[in-house]
């Protein structure tokens, strides 16, 4: 972060797999660089370790990463995005100024979380998430 007092925003990354969510966690934050990192919490598969999405695995994960500053919420495939969108309609299962980001998941969250781990508003994390899906691959 450029100063100790700033919140950073933080990221949940929603998977229906718990170890492809864990992975693309562990995988952005690497790339993030040295110093301060932003929150970043997985919230991959069901409680019982099948496939799927678990609405409490979301709202416990976006609440791990809360720190005032907006949690953006990046999801891998549709149902996710149902799951985290009966959250926030809910209005109070997960922390105030929380956001579905629609991005690609892998390039998403490695914007994600380089942008809120230099310090950006949860405006810019959620724009250059969505940037990626600009991203050519030739």
């Amino acid at each position: 972060m450029s100063d100790a007092d700033e919140k950073p925003v933080g990221i949940v990354l929603v998977s229906h797999s718990a170890a492809v969510a864990a992975s693309v966690a562990d995988m952005a934050t690497a790339l993030a660089g040295g110093g301060a990192t932003a929150p970043v919490a997985a919230a991959g598969g069901t409680e019982d370790g099948g496939l799927g999405t678990s609405a409490e695995r979301i709202s416990a994960a976006a609440a791990s990463v809360d720190r005032g500053a907006g949690v953006a919420v990046l999801m891998d495939l549709g149902s996710a995005v149902l799951t985290v969108k009966a959250l926030l309609a809910e209005g109070d299962e997960l922390p105030e100024n929380t956001r579905l980001v629609d991005a690609p998941f892998v390039e998403g969250a490695v914007a994600a979380v380089v942008t809120a781990s230099a310090g950006a508003d949860l405006a810019a994390v959620e724009a250059a998430a969505e940037e990626a899906y600009g991203y050519r691959k030739e």
